[in-house]
Formats: C-alpha cells, sequence, structure tokens
C-alpha cells in the first residue's frame, strides 16, 4: 500500500506498455533527479532549465553506451508531481529499459509504486483527489464520450462544482453555529427561510449528480447489450452489419453460434459491448447446452437485450412466448429481422405484438446500410438518447456516488429538522457531515487507507 511517509523518497518506473516498441518512457520524481540523470548523461544537465529537451547517450561511468536517449527536465514546482523530476525517452527494447532501471535504482532511486506519481502530485497539490483519479480514468477512456467526462474531471470541472456547493453549505453551517454560542441570548443568525431554500438548491443539485451516474457508468465502462433470439434469427447477421466485418459465423443450419462472442461498438462516441449468443431452444448436445445457458446468463447481466426474429417465419405467438419467457422486465429492443424476404403476415405480426407487448418493432434487413444505420441509432436512443443532455457533469466514479448518496442522506436530515423545528446543535451536525462527504470525493477530508486504496490501482508508472 502507498504511503504518505514514503514521498520524500527518489522514485522511478518505466511509464509506457511493457515489451517491443519505438520509444519507452521512464520517469523519475523527487529531489536529487535530475542530478541523479546527470550522472549517466553524456551532457551536462546542472543548469538545464525547465521543459527543455536534451538529446545524449545514457552512459556508465566507464563511458560504455546503453542507449541514445532524450532527457526531458521539470524543476520542482513545474511538474506533474510537483517534484522536480525526469524523463528519459530511449528504444523501447525490454533489454535496454531494464539495464536503465537497473543503474537508476543501484545508484539511490527506487522503483514506483502503482500510483505514486500521480499520489505526489495529490500530495503536492498539483491535482485534487477527483482530478488524480481522472487520470486513470483517462487512460483506460475506450470512446469519444468517456475521453470527455474524464477531461472534464482532470480539468477540474467537476472539483469545482463541489467546491460550490461546500462553501454555500459552510456559510450557513458557520451561522448555524454560531448561534450555539448565543444559545442563551436566544439570538438567530440564521434565516431559517433562506437556509431551507440553500438545503433545498444544494439537495436538489447532488440529487441531479446522482442521477448522472447511470450515464457515466455506461459512458465509463461501456453498455453490455445481448443480442438473443431463436436459431437462425439473424443475430450473428446483426453483429457483423453493426461492426461491418465478418466476425461471426453466418449459416442456414441452426445452431451454428455455440458460444457467446463479444466486441466493441462506438456509437455516437458511446462504447458498446456486443453479445452475441447461442440461438435459445431445446439443446441437442451437452456443448449446445452450456452454450444456451450461458446466452441465458448474458440476458440477466445486459443493460439492453435486442431480441431479433425471424420476421419472414415467426408468428406472433412465438414472438410473444419468447418476449414473456426470456425478456419480461429487462430494457430491450424487438428487432424483426430479413425484411427484405417476402412475408404478407409481416406487418399484422408487427402490430400485434406492439399492441400486447407494449414495446416497439423495428422491421430491418441487414442488407439495407439505411436500416443497420437506424439499428445503430435504436441502440443509442434506448440506452442513452437524450440523457446526455441533462447533465452538464457526468459522474462515473462508484465512490463519488457513494459519497455524494450519503452527503445527500444527511441534507434531507437538515431539511427535515428544519421544517420540524429541530435546535441548532443537529442541523448544524447534518450539513458537517454533509459537508464531509462532499470533502472526501475532493481529498479536503482523507485518510491513508482512502489514499491507498485508490492509487494502488493505478498503472506502475502513473
Amino acid at each position: 500500500m502507498l504511503s504518505q511517509n514514503a514521498s520524500q523518497d527518489l522514485i522511478c518506473a518505466v511509464a509506457t506498455p511493457a515489451g517491443t516498441g519505438a520509444i519507452s518512457v521512464i520517469r523519475l520524481s523527487g529531489n536529487g533527479s535530475l542530478a541523479l540523470v546527470n550522472s549517466f548523461f553524456s551532457k551536462n544537465l546542472e543548469e538545464a532549465r525547465s521543459h527543455t529537451l536534451h538529446f545524449g547517450n545514457f552512459q556508465t561511468a566507464d563511458g560504455s553506451i546503453v542507449d541514445e536517449v532524450l532527457v526531458s527536465v521539470f524543476h520542482a514546482g513545474k511538474s506533474f508531481t510537483g517534484e522536480e523530476s525526469v524523463e528519459i525517452s530511449c528504444h523501447a527494447s525490454p533489454y535496454i529499459q531494464a539495464e536503465i532501471m537497473r543503474f537508476l535504482t543501484a545508484s539511490g532511486a527506487r522503483v514506483a509504486e502503482p500510483g505514486e506519481f500521480t499520489m505526489r502530485a495529490f500530495l503536492n497539490g498539483k491535482l485534487d483527489l477527483s482530478q488524480a483519479e481522472a487520470v486513470a480514468d483517462l487512460i483506460a477512456s475506450q470512446s469519444r464520450k468517456s475521453h470527455e467526462v474524464a477531461l472534464n474531471q482532470l480539468r477540474g470541472g467537476f472539483s469545482s462544482e463541489l467546491k460550490d456547493l461546500r462553501e454555500k453549505l459552510i456559510h450557513f453551517a458557520s451561522l448555524v453555529e454560531l448561534e450555539l454560542d448565543f444559545a442563551e441570548e436566544d439570538v438567530e443568525f440564521a434565516d431559517r427561510t433562506e437556509l431551507k431554500a440553500l438545503v433545498d438548491e444544494v439537495l436538489n443539485y447532488i440529487e441531479k449528480l446522482i442521477r448522472s451516474f447511470e450515464v457515466g457508468n455506461a459512458i465509463k465502462n461501456g453498455i453490455p447489450v445481448a443480442f438473443v433470439g431463436r436459431p437462425n434469427a439473424g443475430k450473428s447477421t446483426v453483429l457483423n452489419a453493426l461492426l461491418n466485418e465478418e466476425r461471426a459465423i453466418v449459416s442456414d443450419i441452426a445452431g451454428t453460434t455455440r458460444d457467446t462472442i463479444e466486441e466493441m461498438l462506438s456509437v455516437e462516441g458511446i462504447a458498446f459491448r456486443l453479445i452475441d449468443t447461442a440461438g435459445i431452444r431445446e439443446a441437442s448436445d451437452e456443448i449446445e447446452r452450456m452454450g444456451i445457458d450461458r446466452s441465458k446468463e448474458k440476458i440477466r447481466q445486459a443493460a439492453l437485450v435486442v431480441y431479433l426474429y425471424d420476421s419472414a417465419v415467426l408468428t406472433t405467438d412465438e414472438v410473444l412466448e419468447d418476449v414473456e419467457l426470456y425478456l419480461q422486465d429487462k430494457k430491450c429492443l424487438l428487432v424483426g429481422t430479413k425484411n427484405d424476404l417476402p412475408n404478407e403476415d409481416r406487418e399484422e405480426v408487427k402490430i400485434q405484438v406492439e399492441a400486447i407487448s407494449e414495446r416497439p418493432v423495428a422491421l430491418l434487413s441487414m442488407k439495407d446500410p439505411v436500416d443497420v444505420e437506424r439499428l445503430r441509432k435504436l441502440l443509442f436512443d434506448t440506452t442513452i438518447g437524450e440523457k446526455l443532455d441533462e447533465h452538464s457533469t457526468i459522474v462515473s466514479n462508484v465512490r463519488h456516488v457513494e459519497s455524494l448518496s450519503k452527503s445527500a442522506d444527511s441534507l434531507r436530515k437538515a431539511k427535515e429538522g428544519l421544517e420540524t423545528g429541530i435546535t441548532g446543535d443537529f442541523i448544524a451536525m447534518d450539513i458537517r457531515q454533509a459537508m464531509y462527504q462532499l470533502g472526501t470525493i475532493t481529498g479536503d477530508i482523507s485518510t491513508d487507507d482512502l489514499l491507498g486504496n485508490i492509487f494502488s490501482k493505478f498503472c506502475i508508472g502513473k
């Protein structure tokens, strides 16, 4: 576990992914970083200005060259960590990386723990805690929208809003607590009507942030979408069409898909995890049965189920039987496939299914590019749609939403106390608790255990 007590050590780590490549970056942070690198560099870095690059050789004391490198210099107060820092860009040979690290650690540096560079940035006031967590989210972002959410948080958008909320609560809490010092004089410094209005304002905004987590979590982790239906319903064809590649085997033989296939698809900047499942029917062998069991499990786990049926073959009763048996309360799309094949009853089946199931049905052909694009839009609209427009700030971190929920609970207690005329000391206690929970998000209030838990999940070198 990371320890604040070790924050004075000189640390180093490979900051780029392991393996062979063109370039690798080795980072150092802490007092003496420049002097240490200078002892192995072919040029003198003692007078190097901050934010400058220097080309030369990383070499041993006897002049043996390890590699040609580019050294980046950052003075204390002007680096990511806030400390004196150096970055060595070398060729990404595993041997070269290991050799440079070996010489650095043998000369006084130690290997950084996971997340230690970012933790130092937090401890040195370069980032608050929510911004520090955004660093990991930014690295892990796999879609345009997840990148935007993480970047907004890293730039302090979320922190700024929480700071404003805390300042409003601090102002009134101080007035309420001031009253306690003058309890015998029966003096009221805080107007109860204004305080209730403030609590309502802050509570409404926090509840809005909490609601945004549904969208934020989907943006951050991707939306799992399970394609289900009977054998030969066209599930694999739909998956291939959406991905625009032959990812799944397509055959007229029932039971071709024996296991689930998962692929990522980006729609409007949102990542969707598409899951092609085995056709649901009475299994003909043990392997197919296992595949069908996995399909049922994916249905339970999916945020959206896309039920596909062959619109050229299936009857209304058969479609409704599947919907009742497998979908029940799941959020789902009903899609009739093979709309290009002849069937006089297709529209009638659609109308009856919509009326009885109270769910709209889309009739599509994956041979038509317009229908493929229409299905992409249906995926987005059904899961995200206008929800993105409701939130200027989106919460995507589980720890944050838990703290926001606790803060909201305390504010509801404060509001109830104001309405029932409870004494100021209890109101102040609830408001202080609400402020405390907001403070844990930004790190204004933190513990070693909390910091260790957060930063230990980072990659080494970050």
